[in-house]
């Protein structure tokens, strides 16, 4: 039997297979459609963009929040061990001064100035003659 075409009817494709190729190219069409959207939705896109954008500013926030901590904990570290030797090194320099009796010296003058201001007075106004008369002598024509 043909048919008016003139093929036979073996050659006509199945119909099932037929319906399936049909199914499979409206899903590929769906497909290329949505993409096609997508792509000229410009405000989902800008909105898509900046939400990157967020998420990338944040994480380098984070990241450097995180290193300014250990950079703080690292000065911090340092400044402790600063600390410590400063103390340690004041604590001999008091000793010292202590054993050395400089301390004892010092506020025995102390004392004697208070008791008798004289000397300390004369000094002071043999400094204030002497740059006097070099403020005199700088101020003279040549």
């Amino acid at each position: 039997m043909s048919s008016k075409n003139g093929s036979s009817s073996e050659s006509k494709p199945d119909v099932a297979a037929l319906r399936a190729e049909i199914a499979q190219t409206r899903a590929d069409l769906g497909e290329t459609v949505q993409a096609l959207a997508a792509r000229a939705d410009v405000k989902a896109r800008a909105r898509e963009q900046v939400e990157q954008t967020r998420q990338r500013v944040r994480a380098q926030a984070a990241e450097a929040t995180q290193k300014a901590r250990e950079a703080a904990v690292v000065a911090s570290d340092r400044v402790r061990t600063v600390a410590s030797h400063a103390g340690n090194k004041a604590r001999g320099t008091a000793t010292q001064v202590r054993e050395s009796g400089a301390l004892d010296k010092a506020q025995g003058a102390r004392d004697q100035v208070r008791r008798n201001p004289v000397p300390l007075a004369a000094v002071l106004v043999a400094s204030v003659a002497v740059i006097a008369v070099i403020l005199i002598v700088r101020g003279r024509p040549r």
